[in-house]
């Protein structure tokens, strides 16, 4: 089954909490800290990796999450880094994330993002020592990893694709001049899926895309079409395909323009792309009369038949030089991962009498395994005022007596003698 647009749910590692350990040490009542570190969490990274298809796994498995780190503990052992989840897209996959927001354009096997960061391991006492306080007696905890849904979508990347109307002959076509054999019979909507083959004509090769039948309002969403349009998108050139047997309703001249019209409707940029128009089924034995309309539109057309051969080999050379000529870059694409500026620090918002800090830094202030220590309330205060916190609270009216929630923890707003 080709699957080409999926909807997965993606989750980093936690990290690692720290440890509180002492390692007895001349005179030193406690001993030298020797707490370790917690590992960081995973990552969640999409890469395009060209052994992939399709999307399929993620739709079976929609919800992936990364390995966590591990806790730190005496004598300085560090915590272990948790593994990093690697989604693997076939090269065209486009990401987006839960607003909707163009992530990343992964076009060559290699490229990848990180959609994910892991949670930041916590730091045990040994890593806390400062000139305030040479023996820490707590440590930090480990963060919670991020969680979110994105939405993958696969353009096929081909050098050509075949466009017309169903049951026109591209899969007819696609089975004659390429080892693919996708599902050929006279009748409409045949193709539910793309299809991709390697033409080799002399010492030339190039990839095609038979993609499923459009029809009119097909970039409204009528018909099967209208899934498979982004497929189109990453040609080099598109070749029309117009068909002049009984069995299309609409003339040949007016199927050229319907087809035009709805890629235009789709992409503008697909309008100046480089196109070739070819009319089908020669065998049927075409009369002048019903090419007319389509000779005035497009002089250059040409006449071929998938079944008995006629014009394949010239419209393959043409399809070919096409190829050669167009602008990859252009047209193709290298892709592009969108580098997201960070969010402000923290927010404020009050709900009831209560003010509520939000904002991983707030949160990793006060991310001490025992704030009832002096040592460490005294050192997340100093973390929050650094931060802005206490000023914030101070601008948006809190006073003195009020509550304040920062993650899990409930603190009470005062104000320092210093103002």
């Amino acid at each position: 089954m080709f699957v080409d647009h999926v909807r997965v749910h993606l989750r980093s590692g936690n990290g690692g909490a720290g440890a509180v350990s002492f390692v007895k040490e001349g005179r030193r009542p406690r001993g030298k800290p020797a707490g370790g570190s917690g590992g960081r969490g995973g990552r969640v990274i999409v890469a395009a990796d060209h052994h992939r298809a399709t999307l399929q796994t993620y739709r079976r498995r929609p919800h992936r999450t990364a390995g966590s780190g591990t806790h730190g503990s005496s004598d300085l052992r560090h915590g272990r880094r948790g593994e990093d989840l690697i989604v693997k897209v076939p090269p065209g996959t486009v990401v987006f994330d839960d607003h909707g927001t163009l992530l990343a354009d992964l076009v060559e096997h290699g490229q990848r993002v990180v959609v994910l960061e892991g949670g930041r391991g916590g730091r045990g006492n040994a890593a806390l020592v400062s000139p305030r306080n040479r023996a820490p007696t707590f440590c930090e905890q480990g963060e919670y990893g991020e969680r979110s849904s994105f939405t993958f979508e696969m353009k096929l990347v081909a050098d050509a694709a075949l466009i017309g109307f169903p049951n026109a002959g591209k899969s007819t076509l696609i089975s004659r001049v390429s080892a693919a054999r996708p599902k050929i019979a006279d009748y409409p909507f045949t193709t539910l899926e793309p299809n991709l083959g390697v033409v080799v004509i002399g010492d030339r090769e190039f990839v095609l895309a038979d993609v499923p039948g459009l029809i009119e309002g097909a970039a409204e969403g009528k018909g099967l079409g209208h899934e498979f349009l982004r497929h189109c998108e990453r040609a080099k050139v598109l070749v029309v395909l117009v068909d002049p047997s009984p069995l299309q309703e609409l003339a040949p001249e007016h199927q050229y323009e319907v087809l035009r019209r709805e890629l235009r409707a789709h992409d503008p940029e697909l309008a100046n792309r480089p196109r070739l128009v070819a009319v089908t089924k020669a065998d049927l034995g075409i009369e002048d009369s019903v090419l007319g309309g389509l000779r005035r539109a497009v002089p250059d057309i040409m006449v071929v038949s998938s079944v008995s051969g006629t014009g394949m080999k010239e419209l393959l050379h043409r399809i070919a030089d096409a190829v050669e000529l167009a602008d990859r870059d252009k047209a193709g694409g290298e892709g592009f991962v969108l580098h997201r500026p960070l969010g402000p620090a923290f927010s404020i918002r009050r709900v009831d009498d209560t003010w509520i800090v939000a904002g991983r830094d707030a949160e990793r202030a006060v991310a001490l395994n025992d704030l009832t220590v002096p040592e460490a309330a005294g050192l997340a205060a100093r973390r929050l005022a650094r931060l802005g916190v206490d000023g914030a609270l101070r601008r948006a009216g809190a006073r003195e007596g009020d509550e304040v929630r920062i993650g899990d923890h409930l603190f009470e707003f005062w104000e320092s003698e210093d103002g």
